[in-house]
């Protein structure tokens, strides 16, 4: 007896697995999605995850197993040949052309060409701008085609994303991640955009680390641990706590422990900041804080806000318009960014690849990128490579930095959760006074973030002083001493964390009190 149309697998995975040198990626996977559901995979940073859809989209070719699209036996060779199984993927990190517009981007490798006198060939952009408009309409995807990259926020340049998808017919639609750096706001309308095409009868396979989202949309989900598969499950009859216990292996502890305790002396101290874009444009007015020894004093905030202009005057990377940062009694605003490290300021930044990271350069480089310059790691100018290796390795079995070769492994090749925990190991490790925080848990899985809330509460109870900015409200309503509201660049509300509520700081942060 034949399935019924709707519940036909259109997707089937038998056997997949994939090696990389030194680690198994993933190890005898298989499992089935059908038409029209979505369909969810989770699992820790480095489960294999991306790679297994790495596979399906032609990236990667499996060492052993098949693959079948709509119950054919298909070898796919390249994103090429994905695309004309009608298969589209939008990664965690996107691949746009910045300098291009919104049209040109979406259309790219695919462009609409006309003959002009059945001679010369002639690009139609007017049929590529009408064909996206009918499909933003279509799908809830507004965007404006003629818009440079460049010149849109992160939540526009999914959309397009996804127009690249939708512009070349995909039927089964691959998202990486597709979360991880949307505002919560972003993060409502996307999930109503991926339940707007599975109305459209599209199939959606969502990679995720994020378990109420997935609980939001989701039919079922298949759970990797390691490389291997744990468990397929209906995402209704599912708790988020079994699906996380699944996940990592144990128990989880959703809340975080953190016991009251006394202030010591102020270590950082923010007074009457302003800054200014290149453009004129005043991202941050007249803010005034401090941090104290043993705080965690949380910023709270709608993305774009001033809250990262905030980090990076304090850590240097931009100046000051107006105002004065002070590290324990001493200003630093003519510091640079070594000498403020060296003062004592750690930086998490928000974008772990564009400024955390040297991309190409090996995860031992990376863990010693602030340190290599100093005395035992270097003397009279000469780097002392096996120490760097030793100490990387150190860190590496310390955090649970997972990646192929080790110490060795280009940064650039590891999932983005471990690079983000190789960040965070470089800057705690250097046993600064002050550390900053932004967006620390961005990307990573369930048992990731445990592990991370327990490192930030152990160096405030170690005395440090920690600012946190994240767009994660639950994230700071568990972490905070102090919280800072900030809206439209000014700081409207600060107060002891115990005497706010959820919904007091989302109303301040939305500027409705």
């Amino acid at each position: 007896m034949s399935l019924p149309p709707e519940s036909q697998p259109v997707v089937e995975l038998r056997h997949i697995t994939k090696y990389f040198p030194g680690i198994i990626a993933c190890n005898d996977v298989s499992f089935s999605v059908n038409k029209g559901e979505i369909f969810a995979l989770l699992g820790e940073n480095g489960a294999g995850k991306s790679t297994l859809m790495s596979i399906l989209f032609g990236l990667y070719e499996p060492d052993k197993g098949d693959i079948y699209i709509r119950g054919k036996k298909s070898i796919i060779s390249s994103p090429n040949h994905a695309a004309r199984l009608n298969i589209g993927m939008v990664h965690q990190h996107f691949k746009l052309v910045e300098n291009q517009t919104v049209c040109e981007n979406i259309i790219l490798g695919k462009e609409p060409v006309t003959r002009r006198f059945g001679l010369f060939s002639h690009l139609d952009i007017k049929k590529a701008r009408k064909e996206i408009t009918g499909l933003s309409a279509l799908y809830g995807l507004e965007v404006d085609p003629d818009k440079r990259i460049d010149e849109v926020p992160v939540s526009t340049r999914q959309k397009v994303e996804i127009l690249k998808m939708l512009y070349r017919n995909a039927e089964i639609l691959i998202f990486d991640e597709p979360t991880a750096v949307l505002t919560p706001q972003e993060i409502e309308a996307l999930l109503s955009i991926i339940r707007n095409l599975r109305e459209g009868g599209k199939t959606i396979i969502l990679i995720s680390h994020k378990l109420e989202e997935i609980k939001q949309v989701a039919d079922r989900c298949v759970i990797l641990r390691r490389g291997c598969l744990t468990g397929i499950m209906d995402v209704k009859s599912t708790s988020t706590r079994e699906m996380a216990n699944k996940m990592v292996g144990r128990e989880v502890l959703f809340m975080v422990k953190k016991n009251e305790h006394d202030f010591g002396r102020e270590v950082l101290k923010v007074e009457n900041l302003s800054i200014r874009r290149d453009d004129g444009v005043q991202t941050v007015r007249n803010v005034s804080f401090s941090v104290r020894e043993g705080e965690i004093f949380a910023v709270a905030g709608v993305a774009g806000n001033g809250q990262g202009e905030i980090a990076e005057a304090i850590a240097g990377l931009i100046p000051c318009y107006e105002g004065t940062v002070v590290l324990d009694g001493r200003s630093v605003n003519a510091l640079s960014i070594r000498e403020r490290i060296e003062a004592g300021i750690s930086f998490i930044p928000e974008d772990r690849q564009d400024t955390g990271l040297l991309l190409d350069n090996s995860l031992a480089e990376n863990l010693n990128l602030k340190t290599y310059y100093k005395a035992p790691f270097s003397r009279w100018g000469i780097l002392n490579k096996p120490l760097f290796i030793s100490e990387a390795d150190k860190l590496i079995d310390k955090y649970d930095i997972r990646s192929a070769e080790g110490s060795a492994t280009t940064v650039r090749t590891m999932s983005g959760g471990n690079q983000q925990k190789a960040v965070i190991a470089r800057e705690i490790e250097l046993d600064s006074r002050l550390l900053v925080f932004v967006q620390p848990t961005r990307g990573l899985d369930i048992g990731a973030i445990e592990t991370i809330h327990s490192d930030i509460i152990a160096q405030r109870d170690k005395g440090k002083a920690v600012l946190l900015i994240s767009l994660e409200l639950d994230e700071i309503m568990a972490l905070a001493d102090t919280i800072g509201i900030i809206y439209n660049g000014e700081f409207r509300h600060v107060s002891p964390a115990a005497d706010l509520t959820t919904e007091k700081v989302g109303e301040y942060m939305m500027g409705v009190l």
